[in-house]
C-alpha cells in the first residue's frame, strides 16, 4: 500500500465517515478503490481529499446504467490517480435533472470532461467556470446525445458498419482495376 493511498484513507474517513471503500490488489500489487453514492454532494469534499494528498484526477466517464427495480439512472465515475493506486467514486444520479459540483478549481483537466457531459447528457454541473459547450453549436440546444443519437443505435455497430460499407463501395475492385 502506497503512503498517498493510506494518507488518502484516513483524510477520507475523517472527512467522510459514511462513504465505504472497498480496496483490491491484483497479484502484481497493484491497488484499486471504488465506492458508489448517491450523495452528488460529496464528491466535492472527496475530490478535497484527493488533492490534499496530492492525488490527481484521472478521468471522468458519464453512462447511463440500469437500476434495480427501476428505470435507468445516472452513474458518473470519477476515477483518479494515487501516487500508482487507481480510485473511482461513482455517483449514482436520476437519469434527468442531475446536477453535480465542479472539480475544475481542484483539478484543471476536468474542464473538458465537465463540459462534454453538460454538452451531450442531461447533467448540470454547478460552479464550473466556462459552462460553454464544446463541439455542437448553441442552436443544436442542451443534451444532443441523448436527444439525437439513441444509445441502442450509438453501440449496436449499425451505423458503423453502414459507414465502412459506403466506404468499401467507393474502393477499386479486380474488375474495376
Amino acid at each position: 500500500m502506497s503512503v498517498m493511498r493510506e494518507t488518502f484513507q484516513q483524510t477520507v474517513t475523517r472527512a467522510l465517515p459514511d462513504l465505504a471503500i472497498l480496496w483490491r490488489c491484483d497479484r502484481k500489487g497493484v491497488s484499486s478503490g471504488w465506492c458508489r453514492s448517491s450523495d452528488a454532494t460529496q464528491l466535492l469534499s472527496l475530490g478535497e481529499q484527493v488533492a490534499k494528498v496530492g492525488g490527481r484526477l484521472s478521468m471522468i466517464t458519464a453512462y447511463l446504467a440500469p437500476q434495480e427495480g427501476a428505470a435507468p439512472g445516472r452513474e458518473v465515475a470519477y476515477h483518479f490517480e494515487l501516487d500508482g493506486d487507481t480510485f473511482t467514486l461513482t455517483i449514482l444520479l436520476p437519469r434527468s435533472g442531475a446536477t453535480l459540483p465542479s472539480l475544475t478549481p481542484l483539478f484543471a483537466n476536468a474542464d473538458w470532461n465537465e463540459r462534454e457531459m453538460m454538452e451531450l447528457y442531461d447533467l448540470k454541473v454547478e460552479g464550473h467556470p466556462d459552462p460553454r459547450p464544446l463541439f455542437i453549436d448553441d442552436s443544436a440546444g442542451p443534451q444532443v446525445f441523448e436527444r439525437l443519437v439513441p444509445f441502442s443505435t450509438f453501440v449496436s455497430g449499425a451505423s458503423s458498419q453502414a459507414l465502412w460499407e459506403r466506404v468499401l463501395a467507393t474502393q477499386p475492385t479486380k474488375e474495376t482495376l
